[in-house]
């Protein structure tokens, strides 16, 4: 850790895509009573992921992190919640089940509100306004008044954040995630194949826990059977406010940023000598770094020692977001060159970001043929050189969505209007993504890593 940063030190760099407040005295109070505000999670919660994803390193495990693209206010509700954190138990369950393999829990929620985007403003019938950048800086509506960056977005999203995680440790504590209950975890609209295969998986679980029933293994003596850890994360964007969350650890003088266990940085934020980069080298939590079309080896090469100078597993996740046409050319030598310098790196896929394209009728969608396609890519670059595909990062929701195309629901560039509630980017809907986690099962199972897709995938 630096021992001569302070989580204000970001201020003398160069920082990209922070909005401009013109009440900038109105933007210092809120942030001083943020200071105050009671921490969103633990460091020791921060220290117990590392330790996992030190796991996945090793290729002892498997990160799944997935969730909104872009969370916001006015969709802010408990069963919305509860339905994304029951695709993750299932696309888990599937995974850990398929691959004989533990799965490290993250969401991209809790705090996932800020958004970079490639324009400051866009244009509408003439009329130029700031673009939409998330709900904790602006508001989507297209109007002057809305797309002002407003300062008490930040109360909003911190209160949200904090009755999100509440929520969520109801869920994976209380008696949710309790495996006897696993035919409880199913949604309505996941049906035909998805749902019979997730059946014949659940019949099976309930087979193994009768079977330890009866040798006297049991939800009241072991307790991931009856609740799980799950961990959060967002992209580290918005950072005066990732500053007011920023305090030391009393049990070992650190600093740890509370508003989220991960935090990650995006493509277009991870200049060497940029604000975002500064400012996650000095705290402790796991760090992601997105690695897009755009990166070089030497580039990423002196992020990782910037971050992790100690080399210590589990502190650096790098986030591959090449797409589907790219990632073949791109990844094969930043990994063997990161891989060459012996740096212990989790690495995982995401497939989402680098795989939108506009359909003929308009809408922003990801076929989900690309999405597959660029994870296989990657699992058998992987393969060839002998690393481990650690994980996948995914914009996906509980709700009965239609984002993204394909799968076995067959959502076509005529469905899409149906149910197109995105903010931003399109996601995979629950079905979709537990259609996902079969595919990933299948790339596990064979040495965990997974040489071959099946033909009908």
């Amino acid at each position: 850790m630096h021992t001569k940063w302070e989580p204000q030190s970001w201020k003398s760099k160069k920082a990209r895509h922070i909005p401009i407040y013109k009440d900038q005295e109105k933007l210092d109070n809120i942030l001083k009573k943020i200071e105050k505000f009671p921490p969103l999670v633990f460091a020791g919660e921060a220290r117990m992921l590392q330790n996992k994803l030190a796991d996945v390193v090793d290729g002892k495990a498997f990160l799944l992190q997935g969730g909104d693209c872009a969370e916001s206010f006015s969709d802010f509700h408990p069963d919305n919640i509860r339905d994304t954190f029951k695709v993750i138990l299932q696309m888990a369950v599937v995974l850990t089940f398929g691959a004989t393999c533990p799965i490290v829990k993250v969401g991209r929620i809790a705090g996932q509100f800020a958004k970079p985007r490639s324009q400051n403003t866009e244009i509408v019938k003439d009329v130029e306004l700031e673009s939409y950048k998330g709900d904790i800086i602006n508001g989507i509506e297209f109007n002057k008044i809305s797309r002002e960056p407003d300062p008490d977005r930040l109360v909003q999203a911190y209160n949200q954040s904090a009755s999100t995680l509440n929520l969520l440790r109801a869920f994976s504590q209380g008696g949710f995630a309790n495996l006897h209950k696993i035919h409880q975890w199913n949604l309505s609209f996941v049906q035909g194949e998805n749902a019979a295969k997730f059946k014949e998986i659940s019949d099976r679980i309930d087979e193994c826990l009768a079977f330890m029933s009866a040798c006297g293994i049991n939800d009241k003596n072991v307790r991931q059977l009856y609740e799980t850890d799950f961990f959060t994360s967002h992209e580290a964007l918005l950072l005066p406010y990732e500053e007011a969350l920023t305090r030391i650890d009393s049990t070992n003088g650190k600093w740890y940023a509370v508003s989220a266990h991960m935090l990650w940085v995006g493509d277009r934020t991870r200049q060497t000598d940029g604000a975002h980069i500064e400012f996650v080298k000095g705290i402790g939590n796991p760090i992601g770094i997105k690695v897009g079309p755009t990166s070089s080896a030497e580039e990423l090469l002196k992020i990782i020692d910037i971050i992790n100078p100690e080399n210590i597993a589990g502190r650096v996740t790098l986030i591959c977001r090449m797409g589907a046409d790219k990632i073949l050319q791109k990844l094969p030598e930043i990994i063997k060159k990161i891989n060459n310098e012996g740096k212990k790196i989790v690495w995982t896929c995401d497939p989402m970001h680098g795989n939108t394209i506009k359909a003929n009728s308009g809408y922003k969608t990801r076929p989900l043929n690309n999405i597959i396609s660029e994870i296989q890519n990657f699992f058998n670059i992987h393969r060839s050189i002998g690393t481990y595909p650690g994980g996948v990062h995914l914009e996906m929701t509980g709700q009965d969505v239609t984002e993204c195309m394909g799968g076995l629901q067959k959502i076509t560039d005529e469905d899409l209007k149906n149910r197109y509630h995105t903010y931003c980017d399109p996601r995979l809907n629950a079905s979709q993504s537990l259609e996902l986690a079969f595919l990933l099962a299948e790339f596990l199972k064979d040495d965990k890593f997974g040489s071959k897709i099946s033909s009908n995938l």
